[in-house]
């Protein structure tokens, strides 16, 4: 009789999928998991830690969804790009605002968020060895989306607006291959940082010099505290050739859960999203989008509001800080502020010094290094909170700071974490 082969041992899993290995450790989840523990046991958190607007969506936008979703047509499938009537509200809005001319057809794509118009950006224009220049600091999915998509990140730090031009150059002259694009978000999340039209006109020059695609994130547009409102790179002769741009009503009519963006611009890189997006999604709820036609066409008092409420909210902020020791510079735009971590505790770095703000403060801000390298040494605060809540979390950061050597005793002896 013929003996049996032994059975072939099963072939061993991989422990971890490829393109969940390329990325990094999730910073703020550790500051997320003490912030879930602190609340579980009942502690009061003051969270500035997410950029999570908690103001209400004005009335007339949320009327206008309940009207539309009562009406049974409007729950079928929707367009993937956007409702016509979307569409052609925000290029309406471009013309308005910025005096660009926009075809709706051709010209602007509606997403789920700038955030999913982002990535599936990345997907449709990236492949595994393209380069893509990236700031730093900056929000996560401006690198991420890059990375998923199989692309490799050259990082280049901001600092003013002469030094990012010459990283930028310095970058290009030193990258094979070219970067096939480079992507700028003013006004900055997380610094808050703003630029004037003539940044972008160096900008669309030096792309085109190159041959390299601008992807501009202008998502905090309408969030700005004096009285020059940031520009579009559109505005400059030509950016269409080589740009798109992102923007979003998240934060303009606080309507983050709603997930209405929008990319506009350039048509290769338009149509390529489209053709993505196609393939992926049906668009937003019809409901969703005929409200953001109504926020984008209607009256704009509350938008006028929304940036007072943040305004009013930085000052506080800013000036209660700086009496309690944690000197906060007053930004211009944005729902954030910048700050540096006080200079006792600056050898620490940001995720520890997060996670002892919420430890002895209760306060939750997120960590600087989450947003990029050169962002270690500062927090990000978001004006998520009410003015009471902003003073109580200052009065709380004083007794922090006042007692941190008792608090922590051994400061003096304690390294930074590095991820």
């Amino acid at each position: 009789m013929t003996p049996r082969p032994a059975p072939k041992k099963a072939k061993k899993m991989s422990p971890e999928f490829h393109q969940i290995k390329r990325l990094p450790p999730y910073v703020f989840e550790e500051v997320n998991r003490l912030k879930a523990e602190a609340r579980a046991a009942g502690e009061d958190i003051i969270d500035f830690g997410m950029g999570n607007p908690d103001l209400p969506t004005p009335p007339h936008i949320v009327e206008k969804l309940v009207e539309t979703a009562r009406d049974p047509k409007a729950h079928r499938y929707s367009a993937s790009k956007g409702i016509a009537g979307l569409r052609r509200a925000m290029a309406q809005y471009y013309d308005r605002r910025f005096q660009v001319k926009l075809n709706p057809d051709t010209e602007v794509i509606a997403t789920l968020g700038s955030k999913e118009g982002f990535a599936n950006l990345a997907q449709a224009i990236s492949a595994p060895g393209d380069v893509v220049l990236v700031p730093n600091p900056t929000y996560p999915i401006h690198a991420f989306g890059f990375m998923i998509a199989g692309a490799t990140l050259r990082h280049v730090p901001y600092g003013s607006p002469e030094q990012f031009f010459q990283n930028l150059a310095h970058a290009v002259k030193h990258t094979v291959p070219t970067p096939s694009a480079i992507v700028v978000n003013f006004p900055s999340n997380p610094t808050a940082q703003v630029v004037d039209l003539d940044f972008y006109k160096e900008l669309v020059a030096f792309a085109k010099r190159h041959e390299i695609f601008v992807l501009s994130d202008l998502a905090y547009a309408e969030i700005y505290f004096d009285d020059n409102p940031p520009p579009s790179i559109l505005q400059v002769e030509g950016a269409k050739d080589i740009a798109v741009e992102f923007n979003s009503l998240s934060k303009t009519y606080s309507m983050p859960g709603w997930r209405v963006g929008f990319a506009v611009g350039n048509e290769r890189l338009t149509h390529a999203l489209g053709r993505i997006k196609s393939y992926l999604d049906y668009g937003a709820f019809t409901p969703i989008q005929v409200a953001a036609v109504a926020a984008l066409n209607g009256p704009q008092a509350c938008v006028d509001e929304v940036r007072d409420v943040y305004r009013t909210r930085r000052d506080i902020l800013v000036e209660a800080m700086g009496r309690a020791g944690f000197e906060i510079p007053s930004p211009p735009a944005t729902m954030f502020a910048w700050a540096p971590i006080p200079e006792p505790l600056k050898h620490l770095g940001s995720l520890e010094f997060a996670k002892l703000m919420l430890t002895h403060a209760g306060v939750a801000v997120s960590p600087g290094i989450g947003f990029g390298e050169y962002g270690e040494g500062h927090v990000r605060i978001a004006l998520v909170e009410n003015e009471q809540r902003i003073r109580q979390a200052a009065r709380n950061v004083r007794k922090f700071l006042s007692n941190v050597e008792t608090l922590v005793p051994d400061l003096a002896e304690r390294k930074v974490v590095r991820l």
